[in-house]
């Protein structure tokens, strides 16, 4: 029997060659879905009867259905044979503003991954560019790319993977498997031995600089402008523009209110890193941020000390406030606990002045309150409305 672990997006779609027994822990009783899958309750799985599995990429190691698997791949691994050439980006942070920048620059090429499209929905005569995620890759045994671009790594999902040091070893997995003919982009901190050959950069001006682009977008897309700008260049051997291409809302998405002041949506920020990268666009000005959520078990030391140099002011939000009401004081950081999005825009519309910046850029993620940071974006942009 051919197994599949977990009904989400990547599952279902794999799901529609019919055949599979499908596991998830929501399913309470056996049935059978419209493509003639056999659906049973987790616990039901039988290690020594399946041939092969796949899993969700989000159920993490410690699951017993994982735990039990014998014959474990990825999606990547299973799709492997079907397309001709593959581009991967990973990478903390920006890895879908690069993926969607590189598919933008590459006209006849396909795109998926991470960023939402399941692989089995691309078309095998093109290119792939494709978003891969530590969980992705921490499940893969056999794929490999023939370009992979890796953006900065920083931590992130250490209480899914377990350490900062396993969320990195998945992330840089792939050079492992990568041959001569291959090519990475890889960070100078991050330089790793791998028979591929390696584009070393120190940050996003190194490489403009060492292939001569222009520059058409502002730290932090400068670095996805970069990177997509070099995979083109790998092979074309010339530059393209990104005339036309457009950020996806939620990423630092500058917004007025009736007041003409300014509030601005990066509810896509859920770690450390892309919070970082959100306070440097706007350290001269006074910020009043909005933070919180779900920590994924994050080390919050980092963005602190950040903070503690700028003019800001903390409105914290989220289920538990208490770990960012300590760390505040420590560093002798203004904050107020406003623990709903929607009191915190009441807060901050009562002092924000025009010079002043309203940012939702939160370091974690949104589960705890919303849906995911689209509808933690959403909400925000309702609240600025209704003011």
């Amino acid at each position: 029997m051919k197994s599949l672990f977990g009904y989400g997006i990547t599952t279902k779609e794999i799901a529609k060659s019919g055949g599979w027994h499908i596991f998830d822990d929501t399913f309470k009783e056996i049935r059978f879905d419209k493509y003639g899958n056999k659906l049973l309750p987790s616990e039901m799985f039988e290690p020594d009867k399946s041939t092969l599995e796949i899993t969700s990429p989000g159920i993490p190691p410690s699951h017993p259905l994982i735990k039990k698997a014998k014959n474990l791949i990825s999606e990547l691994d299973y799709y492997y044979p079907k397309a001709p050439f593959q581009i991967w980006i990973t990478g903390t942070n920006g890895k879908t503003t690069t993926t969607q920048m590189t598919h933008f620059l590459l006209e006849n090429s396909e795109i998926g991954g991470n960023i939402g499209i399941p692989l089995g929905k691309l078309d095998s005569n093109k290119p792939w560019v494709v978003e891969v995620s530590s969980f992705q890759l921490h499940y893969t045994k056999y794929a490999k790319p023939n370009i992979f671009a890796v953006l900065s790594v920083k931590e992130d999902h250490t209480s899914w993977h377990g350490s900062f040091e396993e969320y990195k070893k998945a992330k840089l997995s792939p050079l492992e498997r990568m041959t001569q003919r291959d090519v990475v982009i890889l960070p100078k901190e991050l330089d790793t031995p791998t028979k591929a050959y390696k584009i070393l950069y120190e940050n996003e001006y190194d490489l403009i600089e060492k292939f001569s682009f222009s520059k058409e977008f502002e730290v932090p897309f400068l670095l996805d402008e970069a990177i997509a700008k070099t995979i083109y260049y790998i092979l074309n051997l010339k530059t393209k523009s990104l005339k036309g291409f457009q950020i996806d809302p939620h990423k630092l998405e500058e917004i007025k209110d009736n007041k003409n002041r300014l509030w601005v949506d990066d509810s896509k920020a859920t770690n450390v890193d892309a919070t970082i990268n959100a306070l440097k666009r706007y350290k001269n000005k006074k910020i009043h941020l909005i933070i919180g959520g779900d920590d994924k078990g994050q080390d919050f030391s980092e963005l602190f000390e950040l903070l503690q140099n700028l003019n800001v002011k903390l409105y914290i939000i989220g289920k538990n406030t208490v770990s960012f009401e300590d760390l505040a004081k420590k560093h002798n950081i203004e904050y107020n606990i406003s623990k709903t999005l929607n009191n915190a825009v009441k807060k901050i519309d009562k002092i924000l002045k025009h010079k002043e910046v309203a940012l939702l850029s939160p370091a974690c993620a949104s589960f705890d309150q919303f849906n995911g940071y689209k509808h933690r974006g959403e909400e925000f942009k309702k609240c600025i409305k209704s003011l």
